[in-house]
């Protein structure tokens, strides 16, 4: 089974149209079909979230890939990360500017060099030794995130959470624009990725905590696999996406226990928002969020996709 996020957030009800929400619904359930097939045919987990996250790099709906949001300084800098939980094995990438696809750039660190995070040109450097495509700074740019981080600076509102467009049915100050995917194969492995282009008008060089394993990413199959999306400074001093693995393996709880414990008793009283997904190795599943959304969709193998948006 597989289980995909597009980010979480406080929902505009009156901004959600029959026509964008559909737009939201097809996107998600194409991708979870596409990670469904790849698991019915005998794939592995790894394989399953790596062709998720990609996909959800390719559709501007979501900030991750094209559609990512503006820095301050006018570029795009993205993130992603990957972990394999049969082999505790994991790949980053942080602050590229001209790799595609980020999330198989952090594959291709973690299944081809020593390290566990890559940065910047030497990420770059890295991910076009090993083949993959090179795109032009602006490839990542939409009008309306240009639109967006023009408001931004006008407005002099410092880092915004993704969306600001009327048409976008997440509150604009509100929106965690992280994607993620995790998922469980027929041989009860587990796997994790992560991927974003951030906060928009965000200052050159933050980094949140997507490409940080155990922070938005992790997957053990002794425990879990998570992918987290919300207020990423925060989730990176909860360790949030370990710590769900940490309270199944030290404190006995279920999957569903440790998940809502993090999201609801760790990351919510230091003023976090946002959620997570995780699946175990049974093929349980969990999916808290303390905002008012978000975008989610859970497939297991031959069963019919489930796709939610509200709470």
């Amino acid at each position: 089974m597989i289980v995909i996020h597009g980010g979480a957030g406080a929902l505009a009800r009156q901004a959600m149209n029959g026509e964008r929400e559909q737009q939201y619904r097809d996107a998600l359930g194409l991708i979870v079909r596409r990670g469904q097939g790849i698991l019915a045919q005998g794939g592995s987990a790894l394989d399953a979230v790596t062709e998720a996250v990609r996909l959800l790099e390719e559709c501007p709906l979501f900030n991750a890939g094209k559609g990512a949001v503006y820095t301050h300084q006018g570029g795009h800098e993205l993130d992603a990360a990957i972990m394999d939980g049969h082999t505790l094995a994991a790949g980053a990438v942080s602050g590229v500017t001209r790799i595609r696809n980020p999330i198989l750039a952090a594959r291709g660190v973690m299944e081809h060099s020593p390290h566990v995070m890559l940065i910047g040109a030497g990420a770059e450097s890295f991910a076009f030794g090993l083949g993959l495509e090179q795109v032009a700074a602006d490839y990542f740019s939409t009008p309306e995130r240009y639109a967006q981080w023009r408001r931004a600076l006008d407005n002099d509102s410092g880092a915004v959470l993704d969306h600001d467009s009327a048409s976008d049915p997440i509150d604009a100050d509100r929106k965690f624009g992280t994607v993620g995917a995790v998922a469980c194969d027929e041989a009860g492995h587990v796997a994790a990725a992560t991927s974003t282009g951030g906060m928009t008008n965000k200052q050159a060089g933050r980094v949140g905590d997507s490409p940080i394993i155990g922070a938005g990413c992790y997957a053990d199959d002794a425990t879990a696999a998570v992918s987290c999306t919300g207020t990423g400074e925060i989730f990176m001093r909860r360790v949030a996406a370990y710590d769900v693995a940490a309270q199944m393996a030290y404190g006995g709880h279920t999957l569903m226990d440790a998940a809502q414990r993090v999201i609801f008793e760790k990351i919510q009283p230091l003023g976090g928002t946002g959620g997570l997904i995780a699946v175990d190795a049974a093929g349980n599943v969990a999916l808290p969020f303390n905002s008012e959304g978000m975008y989610r969709a859970i497939g297991y193998v031959g069963s019919d996709i489930d796709i939610g948006i509200y709470r």
